[in-house]
């Protein structure tokens, strides 16, 4: 199993963040298998990093083998979905891109993808209008539709599919909206889908 993430995929996020350039492809990271956190077990802050940042996304599963996937055969390749969160070490990725090296060491730590419970894609009529929510401590803290995704997810599977064969059980996290922030120790959190809970973890 891998996980794969979007980066800069809904604008107005990408202007909170202070990027300017468009992009005519989809931005793409990995995480290892050891960053997934499920099952609702608490997340708890790496002494690393004095800025850890949540950002709430729609995340996809994939259900079958698949390798230079056209965009028209991608809905084929996923089959349920749920509200993750990518939780981003900002102060190193900062500090990483000051020095023009990779980041991948502040998206890629351990349990830095947390995940909630899978529902199946075919119980929403459009995955392409999709809302979903964060909650801190009984309060939005984010919110974003999948409308609002400059690369939609059928395009994304077909664009990875390129380079990277697609395996049963694989991960796709889609990209945040805006309104990212820190997590302190103690938050509850909680993701939302269409209303529904799917998500219910600690800050510890």
């Amino acid at each position: 199993m891998k996980i794969i993430a979007v980066g800069m995929n809904y604008a107005q996020h990408n202007k909170e963040l202070g990027h300017t350039l468009v992009n005519k492809e989809p931005v793409i990271f990995m995480k290892p298998d050891s960053a997934l956190l499920k099952d609702g077990k608490p997340f708890f802050i790496p002494d690393f990093s004095k800025q850890v940042d949540y950002e709430t996304e729609l995340v996809v599963r994939i259900n079958r083998l698949g390798k230079n996937i056209a965009p028209r055969f991608a809905h084929r390749y996923y089959d349920a979905v749920t509200v993750g969160i990518d939780f981003t070490a900002r102060d190193l990725q900062r500090g990483f891109r000051e020095q023009g090296a990779p980041w991948e060491l502040s998206k890629g730590f351990d349990n830095s993808a947390a995940i909630g419970k899978f529902v199946p894609v075919s119980q929403f009529a459009d995955i392409q209008n999709l809302n979903f929510k964060l909650a801190i401590d009984n309060q939005i803290a984010q919110q974003g539709c999948t409308s609002d995704m400059l690369f939609k997810i059928d395009d994304i599977i077909a664009y990875v599919s390129q380079f990277i064969t697609l395996k049963i059980g694989d991960l796709i996290f889609t990209g945040t909206p805006v309104g990212v922030g820190p997590v302190s120790v103690g938050q509850h959190l909680q993701g939302y889908l269409e209303e529904e809970k799917l998500l219910d973890f600690y800050i510890r």
